[in-house]
């Protein structure tokens, strides 16, 4: 008699998996970074600062929040973020940014929407002005 053995579900793909993974993260941080350090509203938040270091940390954030496994190791959003004096018309900014920069990168609407609803309730932990 064959096996009729039920084969396990496959596993829900994450987001994270679903837009290419680490390389493709990684290529929309750069454009995301491209944009926001050409914006004149935020430019200045990031003088001075690492930016291949910022770059890495929003890699793997950006990647956990998407699904990945790999561990996000850096501060609480709060903790990075304070004494920044953040307003909210620049967190709204950085948000269009992101977007701008996954839809560049081939990111379909839906899915922009998806990681926009899962960034929003940072916000409260980010502005701080």
């Amino acid at each position: 008699m064959p096996d009729i053995t039920p084969a396990e579900p496959a596993p829900q793909q994450t987001i994270f998996e679903a837009v290419g993974g680490a390389p493709a993260v990684e290529a929309v941080v750069d454009l995301f970074y491209d944009r926001v350090l050409a914006d004149p509203a935020l430019a200045g938040y990031f003088e001075g600062r690492d930016m291949a270091r910022l770059k890495r940390h929003q890699r793997l954030f950006v990647g956990q929040a998407l699904g990945s496994r790999e561990p996000y190791p850096g501060r609480t959003m709060e903790r990075a973020h304070s004494g920044l004096a953040i307003t909210g018309e620049a967190f709204d900014l950085v948000v269009g940014h992101l977007a701008a920069a996954l839809a560049e990168a081939g990111v379909d609407g839906p899915t922009i929407g998806t990681i926009a609803e899962t960034l929003l309730p940072l916000k409260p932990d980010i502005v701080t002005a």
